[in-house]
């Protein structure tokens, strides 16, 4: 049984995984043009042999120059802050060199006003007073730091603005396009409901 390809394979191979086809054409009488032997025939397993070979191939590519990438970072860094060892480096491509992303993220579950202190939120978990957060909802967004964690309300500097029920406080509102290596700005999470009756 060949060997073909039928999806992805992992990166970390050592050989070539690719199984080629050797093709033949058919053998023919130059008199008659009888086909005295057939030729490799072209079948679907081959072409998606073909279409996979192909992507992996170019999967690998781009996982070379990711860590390229990561690699000219790093040098660049050691001429310029010696002995740091990329520690100041993300190259926005997913993978992580020390570098984690805080994407600690709660809701604040009721609405607050101007000059509120106390938040009540669904979870405490993974934050920390005296580090600094985002609040923001589809309107408003500012900065402020964090002076107490309750069991179910996180304390901190008077805020600015009105916020809606469902407002986020996080610690990064950023979003990392990992496919063009970029940071931008997080949105707002809306849903759609659906009500559907239940006979």
């Amino acid at each position: 049984m060949r060997n073909l390809m039928n999806g992805e394979i992992p990166l970390n191979f050592k050989k070539n995984p690719y199984d080629r086809t050797q093709w033949h054409d058919d053998v023919t009488d130059p008199v008659t043009g009888e086909v005295i032997e057939d030729g490799t025939p072209y079948m679907s397993e081959f072409a998606n042999n073909f279409e996979w070979g192909i992507y992996n191939a170019y999967r690998f590519l781009i996982e070379i120059y990711r860590q390229m990438e990561r690699m000219r970072v790093q040098l660049e860094l050691d001429g310029r802050v010696p002995g740091n060892s990329g520690t100041f480096a993300d190259v926005l491509d997913g993978s992580t060199n020390k570098i984690v992303l805080d994407k600690t993220l709660t809701d604040i579950v009721e609405p607050v006003v101007i000059g509120t202190t106390i938040l009540k939120v669904a979870s405490v978990e993974g934050f920390t007073p005296f580090s600094q957060v985002t609040i923001f909802d589809d309107l408003h967004s500012e900065n402020v730091i964090i002076t107490s964690i309750g069991t179910t309300t996180i304390t901190v500097q008077a805020l600015q603005q009105n916020y809606k029920k469902g407002a986020k406080v996080a610690r990064s509102n950023v979003a990392i396009d990992t496919t063009l290596s970029e940071m931008g700005i997080g949105d707002w999470q809306t849903y759609n409901v659906e009500l559907v009756e239940v006979v």
